[in-house]
């Protein structure tokens, strides 16, 4: 489900998160390695579950039609509005694909997701949606189609929840990890929305997305010092202490697949820390990942010690 950019910005983040620990207590490399691993695990299963449960606000927002229409029919003195609630939007064609999707009832079951999500959001987002000219007009047209269903649920999406300043808001304050992941949440999404009948709800990362995930944790580790001793007379007499942590951490990662990653080729691997770089370091890391990757890779070449295996075409 996620990409390979996904990956390597978990495992930044793992990376990052791993420098704030004592060294007393990681007193080897291999309890570093076993440390790393897990604050990689625990990256990959909370930014799981925050898809799962922006999925699931996504849906319940859209059933709450039949709650609204049940309650304001159930009034003590109902008025004529009260009475014909429109439903349109429960019976919404992609929202059924959803909820019908074997692996994602499980998943919704095994986490307890209901648990996390508050029917009073549900309820102001939906309120909020009733009074948008893009709901009205939908409703307005008794007929269905499957482009049409589609169209609402991510009207809903983009606008009452992505980029709704209040709804994210709550997202940030209620859930650990939101800020560092909703960008990868809505690329998700929007995934889901291309391709729905693809995601698989309890696969998050494939087996072997998984292993080179861990395998490039455990390699930047492991060649630390290698790699270091690459890196630093490359920093254009900048010290290595004045570098942003992340950008270290970046060029160590770069290097790494550089070196020891034989089927991902340079190119790849140059384009995906920049464009990472210039998204969660500073406005100048794009460039200076660039440069430093860049000039390695020359160097490197010229020694003969980049060696990569070309994919066969079909």
């Amino acid at each position: 489900m996620i990409s390979r950019r996904n990956i390597r910005v978990k495992v930044m983040q793992a990376l990052y998160a791993l420098e704030s620990f004592d060294a007393f207590d990681l007193k080897d490399a291999e309890a570093q390695r076993k440390k790393g691993l897990q604050l990689l695990t625990e990256k990959f299963v909370n930014a799981a579950e925050l898809f799962n449960v922006s999925m699931l606000y996504l849906a319940r927002i859209a059933q709450y039609a039949e709650t609204d229409s049940r309650q304001r029919s159930s009034k003590y003195l109902p008025t004529e509005a009260d009475m014909n609630v429109n439903t349109k939007l429960a019976g919404n064609l992609y929202l059924w694909d959803m909820l019908e999707n074997a692996t994602f009832q499980e998943r919704i079951s095994e986490d307890k997701l209901d648990q996390k999500v508050e029917m009073d959001r549900v309820k102001k987002t939906y309120q909020h949606l009733c009074t948008t000219e893009k709901y009205l007009s939908y409703i307005q047209n008794d007929d269905r189609t499957a482009a049409e269903d589609k169209a609402m649920l991510y009207f809903i999406w983009k606008e009452e929840m992505a980029h709704n300043e209040d709804f994210q808001e709550y997202m940030t304050d209620t859930f650990d990890g939101w800020e560092d992941d909703k960008d990868m949440v809505m690329m998700l999404v929007d995934n889901f929305f291309k391709s729905p009948k693809s995601v698989n709800f309890l696969q998050f990362i494939s087996g072997e997305k998984n292993e080179y995930a861990r395998s490039l944790m455990t390699t930047v580790l492991e060649r630390d010092q290698v790699l270091m001793e690459l890196i630093e007379p490359k920093l254009n007499n900048w010290d290595a202490d004045r570098v942003a942590t992340i950008d270290l951490i970046l060029l160590k990662m770069g290097v790494c697949e550089f070196l020891y990653f034989p089927t991902i080729p340079t190119k790849v691997t140059i384009n995906e820390y920049i464009e990472v770089a210039k998204n969660y370091s500073t406005p100048q890391s794009g460039q200076f990942v660039n440069g430093v990757l860049d000039n390695l890779l020359k160097e490197l070449s010229q020694e003969n010690k980049i060696r990569k295996i070309e994919r066969t075409k079909n």
